[in-house]
């Protein structure tokens, strides 16, 4: 003890010389910067790592979205059986639905399980991130498809061309089922007459047709009122007065027109006025073609059918409900325009579209990479296989909207550059930790992809495919379970 307290003031007397203390601060000062070498050493080493591991994702992105290229050349270049992507299609499906009940759903509540939460608890919590994830793809999705995005696959195409017609044509149909002349005629034959409706304007004041004049067409008034003068008005006499006024909903000038006669008073708007107008060609074209229709114009010939069905004789609203009813489908004329119409201008939904598609998908495959040893493979399986089909049915719908080649490599593109981005964000952002946030994340994720598998997937599949395509579902249900069980069992 004593020799060690010596020693300690032999030490202390010596840093009390100048050699000595500059060695001390000498040695002090490398000590520090050997520190901070192996800081700055240990720094960029993570920083590699880390740039590395982004550079994976970023590959596995480019790879699970690279089929989508080999699908638009598919359906460009190659004659495959719809049937055959169907089904392809389908067992894509059945693998992501696996996935995501695995490798989401069941490990997100497993990894919330151990920290502290209960089974319910668990439940609600990835469930609530499920329900999110759905809801915001599929209100996406409609927006995009309502601007143009839709034409992309056939299915999605016919929804929005039906709704688009129904929408066009549902203000119409009110509007004649008001119309005691129009109501008379059978609701079931609604969708012959429309085309062959027009519309007119009328400005305040303006002279429609005069007495005398030639019948030429039906009327019934759309909005605003017309006047029904006894006498022409150039005649200046004051017995020229309006004898009735027509609002919306009534219809006029069907006696010339059934008769053949001329116009026996003439019509001035007393206000400024829209018009349906049908064509007597038109009209008697129609009579011609359907005797259902020409009975029913005998009755109209009647002024007192026409004074009953006033007094309430037939249900407008039944009327419309009927009439609706025959509007539930497009003629090929219909779809072929509405295909180009929608096509129009559409490039930029086109691009969103598939990126929404791609994001949730690579969000995830990102988020959960932490080796090449521990890959979301049944994820990146179903989104490749998935892939191929959809982008050859995307193609051939495209080609018909009048997209070139070019062109449409071009939009299925940048399902690449999205995949590649996505998964670079998920490990970025997300990552694999148990983090509350990055498995609420996870889920919202998960529930834009079943959305997307509900949506698109499994509605493609049925109708290229029929019936048939169940069982290559369950297949890749099976088959995906049986690679994570795989996995799991090492």
């Amino acid at each position: 003890m004593a020799a060690h307290t010596a020693l300690n003031t032999i030490l202390r007397d010596a840093a009390k010389t100048p050699l000595l203390r500059m060695t001390s601060e000498i040695a002090s000062k490398m000590c520090s910067a050997w520190h901070r070498h192996n800081i700055t050493s240990k720094t960029v080493e993570e920083l590699m790592n880390y740039f590395h591991q982004l550079a994976m994702v970023s590959l596995l992105g480019l790879a699970t979205t690279s089929s989508s290229l080999l699908g638009a050349a598919i359906g460009l270049y190659l004659s495959i059986s719809k049937r055959l992507l169907a089904c392809l299609l389908a067992f894509a499906a059945g693998s992501l639905i696996s996935a995501l009940a695995i490798e989401l759903a069941y490990e997100g509540a497993l990894s919330l399980h151990h920290q502290g939460f209960d089974a319910r608890a668990a439940w609600a919590f990835i469930s609530s991130g499920f329900a999110v994830g759905a809801v915001l793809y599929y209100a996406t999705s409609l927006f995009l498809e309502k601007r143009g995005a839709a034409v992309r696959y056939g299915t999605q195409f016919r929804e929005y061309a039906l709704t688009r017609k129904q929408q066009d044509i549902a203000a119409r149909i009110k509007l004649l089922a008001t119309s005691d002349l129009m109501r008379h005629l059978p609701a079931e034959q609604i969708e012959r007459i429309l085309p062959c409706i027009h519309d007119r304007q009328l400005k305040q004041g303006e002279i429609l047709f005069r007495t005398g004049d030639p019948g030429d067409a039906l009327y019934i008034v759309g909005s605003g009122t017309v006047e029904v003068l006894n006498e022409d008005p150039r005649d200046g006499s004051a017995s020229s007065s309006a004898i009735a006024v027509l609002g919306k909903g009534n219809a006029f000038g069907e006696m010339s027109l059934l008769g053949g006669d001329p116009r026996t008073a003439t019509i001035r708007a007393v206000e400024d006025t829209e018009l349906l107008k049908i064509d007597k060609s038109d009209f008697e074209r129609l009579v011609a073609e359907d005797p259902q229709m020409a009975d029913a114009v005998k009755h109209i010939s009647h002024r007192r059918a026409i004074d009953n069905l006033s007094a309430g004789g037939t249900n407008a609203a039944r009327w419309a409900k009927v009439a609706g009813r025959s509007l539930d489908q497009l003629s090929r004329h219909e779809t072929g325009k509405m295909l180009t119409e929608a096509a129009n201008g559409a490039g930029m939904a086109i691009v969103l579209g598939n990126i929404l598609d791609t994001i949730p998908g690579c969000l995830v495959i990102g988020a959960k990479f932490t080796a090449l040893g521990n890959l979301s493979v049944t994820l990146m399986l179903g989104m490749f296989l998935g892939g191929i089909p959809e982008a050859a049915a995307s193609a051939s719908m495209l080609t018909k909207a009048g997209y070139r080649p070019a062109g449409i490599f071009g939009l299925w593109s940048t399902v690449l550059v999205a995949g590649i981005v996505a998964a670079a964000a998920g490990k970025a952002f997300i990552g694999s930790s148990d983090a509350l946030a990055a498995i609420f994340a996870q889920a919202l994720a998960g529930g834009a992809v079943l959305a997307l598998v509900a949506h698109a997937m499994i509605p493609v599949a049925l109708e290229e495919g029929g019936s048939l395509v169940v069982l290559p579902t369950v297949a890749g249900f099976l088959f995906a379970l049986y690679l994570a069980l795989a996995e799991s069992f090492v």
